[in-house]
Formats: C-alpha cells, structure tokens, sequence
C-alpha cells in the first residue's frame, strides 16, 4: 500500500466520523470525544506518513488513479514532495487543534452543528492535496469550502454571523470561478485535465501571464490577500474558536498550496513581471492586515486581520522565488522559497496557538473585546503564558520561529539589487521597506493585545471572575508553543527538511544547514549573514536567571512604606487604565487618514455644563465601499432587471435559448 492509499483511506475514515456524528447528535458529549479523537488519530497518521516521505529525498510520487471523476479521465492522486510538505502542515494544524478541541468542544453551544462538518472539512483539505487532475482538484476545493461555511454558520441565529456567511459564500464561489478558468486556459481544447498532461502542454505566450492572475484571484480570495480578504475578519470571529484556528492557521495553506502547485509546477518557468503583480498585494496585504490589525477590539477579528498580514509575507517569499527562477538565480529563487514555506507552517503554528487562547479567554469570561477584559494573567496564568508565547512569535522576536522565517525573506530581498530589471530593482526595496514596516507594527498590535487583556485591572466583572482553561486545551497551546521555540531555535534542522520541496520546485536547496558549527543557518554565504538561534535563546535564557538571581541577592530586605503611586489618577476604577483604544490611537492618526479616512470627533461642553465630554472615532473599510460596494449595488440593479425575464412569453423564451447556442457554438468554433 503507498502513501496515497494510506491518505486517501484516511480521508475516507474522516468521513465516516462525519457520518457517525450525524447518527450521534442525540448524545454530544460521546459524539465530541469520538469526533476529535478520531480525528486527532487520523491527522496523526497522516502527519508520520507525509513527515516521513519528506526525510527520504530520494523517494519517488506515489501516485494512483480511480475510474470515478470525468468519464474520460478518472481521477488521479498523487504524492509529491510538496503536497507531503503542506499534508504536514495541515495535519500537524489539525492534529493539536482537535486536541485542543476535546476539552475546548465541552462547551460549545452548538456541537450537533460542529461535529459533522469539523471531520469533512479534514477530509476536504487533505483531498485538495492529494487530487492530481483539475476536476478532483476543483471538486474537493468546493467541498472543502462549502463545509466551512457550514462551520462558520454555526451559530446562525447572530445576524452578524449570517452576514459573515454570505460574504464567505459570495467569495468562495468567485475564487472556484477563476480557479476554474484557469485550468480551462491550462487544458485547452483538448481537454488536458490531468496536471501532468498540463505540464508538458505548449501555451501562447499570452496564456501563462493570464492563468497567473486568475490564480491570484482564485488562492487570494481564500488565503485572504488584499483586496479579497474581506470575508476574513467576518468569517474567523464566528466561527467557534478552534474551527477559527483552522480556517486561519490551516486552511489558508491550502490556498497557497494551490498558487504554488500552479504558478510554480503547472505553468513552467516564470516570466520576470510576474513577480510584480504577485509583490504588490502581498506588500499591501502585509502592511494593511497589521494596521487594521491594530484598531479592532474583538481579539479574535484583530487574529483575523493579523493573518491577512502573515499571508502577504508568504506572498512576498514567493514573489521573491518568481523573480529570481525567471532570471536563472537558482540559489537566491531557493532561498525565497524556502523562507516562504517556512514562514507557512510558522503561521499555522503561532496563530493556531492564539486562536486557542483567544478561545480560552472566551470560554472563561464570554467577552471578545479587549476593552472588557484586563487582570487575565492573574485568574489565566498558564493562558497568560501561552498567548504571551505565541505574541512574541509572531511579532518575529527572536529566538522564536516568525523571526527566523521572516529574517531568511529580508535576506532574499538584499539579493534584489543582482536583479537586471529596474522594475524589480525598484520594486522589491520598496516591499522590503514595507515587509519592515509591517514586521514593527506587529509587535505594537501584540503588545496591545496582550498588555490590555491580560495585564492591568479587570475592565469587567467577566475579566475578574475568570477562570483557567482545562487541561487538554493547555496540552494542546504547550505543544504549539514549544514547537514555536524548536523551530525557531534549530531552524537549520527546518530547513533541510524543507529541501527536497525546493528541489523539486525550482531546481535547486538552499546549502546543507545542519553541517555548520554551532547549529547557525547561513542562507546565503558565512561573509554576508548568519543567524543563530541556539546562541541567542541560550543568551537570553542566561540573561535572564543572572538578572533574577542578582535581583534577588542584591536588593535590599528591608521593609519600606509609602505612597501607593497612582500613574496620576487617584480613583481606584479600571476605567483610569489604558484603553486598547488610547493605545492605538497615535499609529491611527498616523495611518488612520490613509488607511480607514479615520474621523475623530470631540465634544466639549461649556464650563458649567453637566453633560460628559465625548470623543467620537469613525473608521471606514475603503477597499469595500470602494471595491465591493459599487459591485453589490450593481449587481442589485442588474437583477432588479433581469427580473423582467420572468415574465416573457414562450416565443421569447426559445429565441433566447436560440441566440444563446449559437453564441456558445461560435466560441468552441472559434476557440478550435
């Protein structure tokens, strides 16, 4: 039996949990642990078999075909070296959040609406992987997506969350679209579904420039790259929290497995501009998903925006890999690519791991903003710990893994200058620039996030009666957490694991890293740069212990009264602290006129006067009263009269269907 069977056999085994937690509803609690159990088993398995196939670099693609699918193509299944990378991704992501969820599932509200879906969409996922032909891809791509709506319509009686599940619905739809005009363009008139007929397929030269594009619409708008993130941070703050861990964390790879399978794989060696329409979203993502990032108060929609950020930085890598391979600089184009892999399953790490304490946090106070939460670290220690963990992460501090992933892609871009077209030449200092600008920022949003949610004073009385999580949920944020610090410590181990995919992809790895002394990864020579992540957490470690230790010795036993200092307000209210609001408040008048045509407005009554001051702040989305409003007002119109067809006669009705046949048969005959 090879690797495909054993996955697809899983996939199979997913679906009947699926099944069976329909036929349970009547007995939650039994049908909870059988779902994620089940499902943490199944992911576990799936993790040691693609883990393994990446360790033997010279294993062949297990590949199999079943007569089920098109009738004159069947459906093909294969296993190469980067759908075992990303099957590792999404199976390790699935793997914790289901552990996660056997004590987190306890106390959802709804779990008869949960259950079913939770286990097929694993199985949608893992089967987007393994499909090998378009129609397979397509096919579980829409299954995937349909039971993810599901999910986020969970808890369906918030009109909010219905809204999040339209906008989810219309998105999806629009990126299955473009992802299936794209292998239309790849297949032809002869119908070369199978990626390996498109493969060795010989396009106009117009056609590959143009599949790129669709791709980026079709894998952006579900991996949330701006300007098609706008279901995101409407969809991953329904959706219960361990659900949200996945479509943030884990589903988002899918998409960029999609990109990279594509753009990377299916369409042959890149042109040098294509780097440029890739570079450019990613860059705005990066820096628009960190600064909306900054202004939210529900901590899960500021997760949410936070991943917008992180896909435009997977983005940058891989734009990077685009311009280097289409100018023959292998080694710069494997250093690109590696560091936006890395940078992938950094992210399904770090954000899975706060979307779990998020939902911790949830569970034991019922709040999402951070303006009602506050003296978490006293009732949540363990949380408290965790989500610091995770927020130093992914704010890309070392020695944890987001900075090694986003170190090695600045690393990349230094390489920018070799380039021998100005438009890259100019182009990339100027992502590089805003890849720093996002990098800074995020550590301002998570100081944020974690300074007024768990430090302080309680800002309600949820916050102060909070209580810690359960046990299985810490099991689950102490392995994300340590997996952080082992990647981000022996990156050099991640890396050479990572090289049979580079390989594979664009033809060359980045030099052994394992071989190099003291455990340092030299990406692209020891005269330019090194980075060594043992040094500096052994540094920091010690640093550390020494200061407590002197502290503690030093300081002087003697007991002293005084003042209690107040920081100024001598009332004792929670209401005196920082808000998440004043704390973001000077990077929103900063970007705010830029980036959400930010509004403040004061009132200040007269001397005398009774009624409370008042400070008014009003932030507008432009990219969806610019882009998305005008369509859904247009689409309105237009159906408004279309409606007018309802009601024609019969005769009208054939000369419709006439004209449109005709107009159908003229495109095949053309397009022969």
């Amino acid at each position: 039996m090879n690797n495909v069977s054993v996955v697809l056999a899983c996939v199979a085994a997913l679906l009947v949990i699926a099944l069976l937690a329909v036929l349970t509803r009547s007995r939650p609690s039994w049908a909870s642990g059988l779902v994620y159990g089940g499902c943490f088993v199944i992911c576990a398995i799936i993790l040691v078999m693609a883990g393994g196939q990446l360790l033997d670099s010279a294993a062949p693609p297990a590949e199999m075909h079943l007569p089920v699918g098109l009738p004159w193509i069947g459906a093909h299944f294969r296993i190469d070296f980067l759908s075992a990378f990303f099957l590792v991704v999404i199976n390790l992501g699935a793997a914790l959040t289901s552990l996660y969820a056997l004590g987190y599932g306890r106390h959802e509200q709804a779990p008869q609406r949960v259950l079913p879906f939770y286990a097929a969409f694993l199985a949608g996922m893992n089967l987007v992987l393994l499909s090998a032909d378009a129609f397979s891809f397509l096919f579980a791509w829409e299954f995937m997506s349909l039971t993810s709506w599901a999910l986020v319509m969970a808890h369906h009686r918030d009109s909010e969350n219905r809204h999040a599940g339209y906008v989810y619905l219309v998105m999806a739809s629009f990126g299955t679209l473009a992802l299936l005009l794209a292998f239309g363009l790849l297949a032809g008139p002869a119908g070369g579904y199978a990626f390996a007929d498109m493969r060795i397929a010989v396009h106009a030269s117009w056609l590959p420039g143009l599949v790129l594009i669709l791709v980026l619409l079709g894998a952006g708008s579900k991996s949330g790259l701006v300007p098609l993130h706008v279901w995101l941070p409407l969809a991953h703050p329904a959706a219960p929290s361990h659900v949200s861990a996945l479509m943030s964390g884990v589903m988002t790879k899918v998409a960029i497995y999609g990109f990279v399978r594509i753009v990377f794989d299916l369409l042959g060696t890149p042109a040098w501009w294509w780097a440029i329409v890739v570079l450019i979203p990613a860059a705005l993502s990066a820096v628009l998903g960190v600064l909306n990032a900054i202004v939210q108060r529900d901590l899960k929609r500021l997760l949410a925006y936070s991943t917008v950020e992180n896909i435009g930085i997977i983005f940058i890598g891989l734009g990077l890999a685009l311009a280097f391979e289409a100018n023959g600089m292998a080694g710069l184009a494997a250093l690109s690519f590696t560091a936006a892999l890395f940078h992938a399953l950094n992210h399904s790490l770090f954000k899975s791991l706060l979307f779990f304490g998020a939902g911790a946090v949830l569970n034991a106070t019922g709040e999402r903003s951070i303006e009602k939460l506050g003296g978490l670290i006293r009732r949540m220690p363990q949380t408290a710990f965790l989500f610091l963990g995770g927020c130093l992460a992914i704010s890309a501090l070392p020695p944890l893994n987001g900075f090694a992933s986003e170190w090695l892609i600045l690393q990349a871009i230094l390489g920018s200058p070799n380039l021998p077209q100005w438009g890259l030449k100019l182009t990339i200092p100027a992502v590089g620039a805003m890849l720093a600008l996002a990098a800074a920022l995020s550590a301002a949003c998570y100081v944020r996030a974690f300074g007024i949610s768990f430090l302080g004073r309680p800002r309600s009385d949820a916050a102060a009666q909070a209580h810690e999580t359960d046990r299985l949920s810490l099991t689950a944020m102490f392995v994300a957490l340590g997996l952080c610090l082992l990647a981000g410590v022996l990156p050099g181990y991640v890396i050479d694991w990572l090289a049979p995919v580079a390989r594979q992809i664009v033809g060359q790895s980045m030099p052994v890293q394992a071989a190099i002394p003291w455990l340092s990864i030299v990406p692209v020579e020891q005269s330019r740069s090194s980075y060594n992540g043992l040094l500096i957490f052994a540094f920091i470690t010690f640093a550390t212990l020494f200061t407590v230790q002197a502290i503690h010795r030093l300081a002087s036993r003697a007991t002293r009264r005084g003042p209690a200092w107040d920081c100024g307000f001598p009332l004792a209210s929670p209401f005196t602290q920082y808000s998440g609001d004043s704390f973001a408040q000077p990077l929103r008048r900063v970007f705010g006129d830029v980036a959400f045509r930010a509004r403040e407005k004061v009132t200040m009554p007269r001397p005398g006067d009774p009624r409370p001051a008042r400070l008014e702040v009003s932030l507008r989305d432009i990219l969806w009263e610019t882009i998305y409003a005008p369509i859904a007002q247009g689409i309105g119109y237009a159906g408004e009269k279309f409606n007018a067809l309802q009601f024609l006669t019969i005769r009208r009705y054939l000369s419709l269907v006439f004209g449109a046949l005709v107009s159908l048969l003229l495109v095949v005959a053309i397009w022969s």
